[in-house]
């Protein structure tokens, strides 16, 4: 896999994918990216431009994906709508994106018989009760509890059925929550960080005893690559790193790294059918392929974070006023 495509690549986690693979492998990549609110080209900063390039286009756009998608062996899915808040305003784009986007890609791949890799979210489990010892696996039945949860949901079954109506070259992972660099300060771990390094109180949401398990996107970008390479087709596989904690505990710690008391932050109202507990089992990643986080720890990873963003408040800055007006109005 000499050229991989890259969708959303200029987001978050596709970002820091990009990265991953510039400094991991040898390949050629193109990123396809919408260049919406949540992605920016700064995001790709730094990186050779004779090894990588931007295509600004949206994925369910048949007349951008297919010619592209024919220059490639392999197609790395990031591109979504992704933020369930959003999902409840409007869901309309939610389903255009994730649903007819995830349909245009996996056309293109069969007509151009390239690899394919869609990557997915744990939410489409639903969640789990806070004392439940369970954990997500690959066999948990989908319950999906928002537009977005739902659309991603939805993405997946497609690409099970291209898989076996089509045979279409493809794996699915589903991942639980990313914390790292390039984060919209609109996200949870984001947003209680700038808080503070804007001289502000971190906001938590109800009683802040909602679980996450938490995954630094640079242990996620190495296991997207491991199934990429090593997967088997047709396969799911569950990405987590044993990181469980609740939103309290996450502003505890975040108060503690800047040597502030435990208690200053301010509750706010809870999110609407705010999910109680994602938790993933990522035994058949780690058995079968492998592969294992290096951020084993939360809290290391969650310090690094923090130095990330006190070091680029020059790209955060100019967005935080309006993220906190939106929160604002709705009294969070």
């Amino acid at each position: 896999m000499d050229r991989i495509l890259v969708t959303g690549g200029a987001g978050f986690i596709g970002s820091n994918f990009v990265h991953h693979l510039v400094a991991a492998t040898d390949a050629q990549v193109t990123v396809l990216d919408k260049l919406t609110y949540a992605a920016s080209r700064a995001t790709l900063a730094g990186l050779p431009e004779s090894r990588v390039r931007l295509v600004v286009g949206d994925i369910a756009d048949a007349g951008v994906v297919e010619p592209l998608v024919a220059e490639h062996d392999a197609v790395v899915h990031f591109a979504a709508e992704s933020h369930n808040d959003n999902s409840l305003r409007d869901p309309s784009p939610f389903v255009q994106t994730n649903l007819v986007g995830t349909f245009t890609l996996l056309e293109a791949v069969r007509k151009a018989g390239a690899r394919f890799h869609h990557v997915s979210t744990d939410e489409v489990y639903g969640d789990l009760e806070l004392d439940d010892p369970e954990r997500f696996t690959e066999a948990s039945p989908y319950d999906p509890s928002s537009p977005y949860s739902s659309t991603k949901a939805g993405s997946d079954l497609l690409v099970r059925a291209w898989v076996r109506s089509f045979g279409v070259q493809a794996t699915i992972s589903n991942c639980s929550n990313n914390y790292g660099p390039w984060q919209h300060v609109e996200k949870f771990i984001p947003r209680q960080i700038t808080n503070v390094v804007a001289g502000g109180r971190p906001k938590l949401y109800g009683a802040g005893l909602n679980v996450r398990d938490w995954i630094h996107t640079e242990d996620h970008s190495s296991a997207v690559l491991t199934i990429l390479r090593s997967g088997k087709i047709g396969e799911t596989y569950l990405i987590g790193a044993d990181g469980e904690r609740n939103n309290l505990e996450v502003v505890q710690l975040i108060l503690r790294h800047f040597g502030r008391p435990e208690d200053d932050f301010d509750h706010v109202t809870d999110r609407a059918g705010h999910d109680l507990r994602y938790a993933i089992d990522a035994t058949k990643l780690r058995t079968e392929l492998g592969w294992k986080p290096v951020y084993c720890d939360f809290e290391s990873g969650l310090a690094a974070t923090i130095d990330w963003y006190v070091a680029h408040e020059d790209w955060w800055r100019p967005h935080k006023e309006a993220v906190e007006a939106a929160y604002a109005a709705k009294g969070q």
